[in-house]
């Protein structure tokens, strides 16, 4: 028996051996050679999902070497134009800067053929999409890299600006640019010269969790996208939303339809919703970034000591005459930080999340700490909906800044986040806002009462509906998906080489 076992595992390797060097005589792109890389490094395992979304992102590399040059900057609007009464110079300044766009873009497409099409790729939690992505965006080199190929492999190295970058992020610097800009011109348009900003900035735009929760944020990325596809600007961005689902059931939604169509005739839509494994699960965290005690349910004072004990062992000392520190923010804001160190920040549950914070906030702390440390975590679902997304945008935050995330909870990991279910239903021509029959928060996005035809009122925390505005349904829907992604990221985090060295 022993003798076939062995027989048998020589047999496979060899069929294995057998069948790299074949793959390896097939002509493939950089994303497909680095992902066979991985692979024969047994660092993935190999997903004919992933190896499809490679061998189109080599389509994409190929293609990048027909993008136009980055046309140059026009003049910023002066003081004098922006502050100008007159109505007829406002109109041909615009109408002149709208010919200067069509011309421009005609140019490109009679000169260069059309730019290449972007990327919308979308699917489950953990099915390789960021990852592919990110083998994607490191095998485009920036211009000024004179760095040369070092491997076997021949391929043509495009050199084009690029950015990568969490769609949190994007939308905050979208946001301070805006700011900023109106500043100096307060009855400017801002959205055109940003366009033009980012697209001189970067030919390449990487968006990872493309999302879409906010009326704001939905208009000002209808134009904006818009114009950098006009300044031949390529983005490729990951969703765990398809097209159609973005800013579903949100306040004023036909108005950004017209972009849900534009990105299905402009991107390339890739789904990977047929690939249910979760590849993330497969790293079990090694116990040091999530404890649990339920000392209100136990009573066991034992186990909760030593988990104080343990968070106060990966905290480390308090540096002496180490007081308060305010953490500076965009916009004029600080965050509070009443327990630290040089790298190490820690915080109860409700200062992070009972806060009106957000991910701005978020990313100024992992600018400043390597671990964060959260204590008396609660069990999260539908009621606690605004703590609920607080939690989420830290969790991607710190995902994406690498920082370490160290959880106190009173349940365990798989028990953190209770899924939930949003659906609108119709009585009587009164649309509302239902979510699983679970409750809510009286402290909701929108109204907390609602009023029947009657006239009667009802509390929203009392009847498990929202209230009449249906701007909470893409909210509300938008979370129930961040949950599974955020429980996902948890376990990767957990991981013992997880974190900023």
């Amino acid at each position: 028996m022993l003798m076939m076992k062995t027989v048998m595992k020589t047999v496979m390797k060899n069929m294995a051996a057998q069948h790299r060097v074949a793959r390896r005589s097939l002509p493939t792109g950089p994303v497909t050679a680095a992902y066979e890389r991985k692979v024969d490094a047994e660092e993935v395992r190999r997903d004919d999902a992933q190896v499809a979304l490679a061998a189109k992102l080599d389509a994409l590399h190929e293609s990048l070497n027909s993008l136009p040059p980055v046309p140059v900057r026009t003049d910023r609007p002066t003081e004098s134009s922006s502050t100008s009464s007159s109505p007829l110079l406002l109109l041909l300044t615009r109408s002149l800067a709208s010919a200067q766009s069509f011309l421009r873009k005609k140019f490109h497409l009679w000169s260069f053929g059309p730019p290449p099409r972007g990327m919308y790729i979308y699917g489950p939690v953990g099915v390789g999409k960021s990852f592919l992505m990110d083998l994607f965006y490191a095998s485009v080199n920036v211009p000024d890299d004179s760095c040369c190929n070092n491997d076997s492999h021949s391929f043509t190295h495009v050199k084009i600006t690029k950015r990568r970058v969490h769609f949190h992020e994007f939308m905050l610097d979208v946001h301070h640019r805006i700011f900023v800009y109106k500043q100096k011109h307060p009855r400017d348009d801002a959205i055109p010269i940003i366009a033009q900003q980012l697209a001189q900035e970067a030919q390449l735009l990487c968006f990872d969790e493309f999302q879409v929760t906010d009326v704001a944020d939905a208009m000002i990325l209808k134009r904006l996208l818009l114009l950098l596809l006009d300044w031949n600007v390529v983005v490729v961005a990951t969703s765990n939303r398809s097209p159609d689902a973005l800013y579903e059931g949100g306040i004023n939604r036909s108005l950004f339809l017209p972009f849900i169509d534009m990105l299905k005739h402009t991107f390339d839509i890739i789904s990977m919703e047929d690939s249910a494994k979760d590849y993330r699960l497969e790293t079990r965290a090694d116990g040091q970034s999530y404890f649990w005690s339920n000392k209100d349910v136990h009573g066991d004072n034992n186990s909760d000591n030593n988990m104080q004990a343990q968070l106060k062992e990966i905290f480390g000392g308090t540096a002496s005459g180490t007081e308060a520190e305010a953490i500076h923010v965009p916009f004029g804001r600080t965050v509070q930080v009443a327990r630290l160190n040089d790298r190490c920040a820690w915080f109860d549950f409700s200062e992070l999340c009972y806060q009106p914070l957000g991910a701005a906030d978020y990313i100024s702390l992992c600018d400043r700490f390597q671990v964060l440390i959260m204590d008396r975590v609660p069990q999260l679902d539908a009621n606690h909906l605004d703590e609920a997304r607080r939690f989420v945008t830290l969790i991607d935050v710190c995902y994406e800044y690498r920082t370490r995330l160290v959880l106190a909870a009173k349940v365990p990991l798989d028990e953190l986040f209770v899924e939930f279910e949003a659906q609108v239903e119709s009585s009587d021509g009164n649309e509302e806002l239902f979510v699983s029959e679970k409750g809510g928060n009286s402290s909701s996005f929108a109204t907390t009462m609602i009023r029947t035809k009657e006239g009667e009122q009802f509390e929203w925390s009392a009847t498990g509906r929202s209230g009449v505005s249906l701007a909470q349904l893409s909210a509300a829907n938008d979370l129930a998906f961040s949950f599974r992604r955020a429980a996902s990221r948890l376990v990767e985090m957990g991981g013992k080489e997880w974190g900023r060295q």
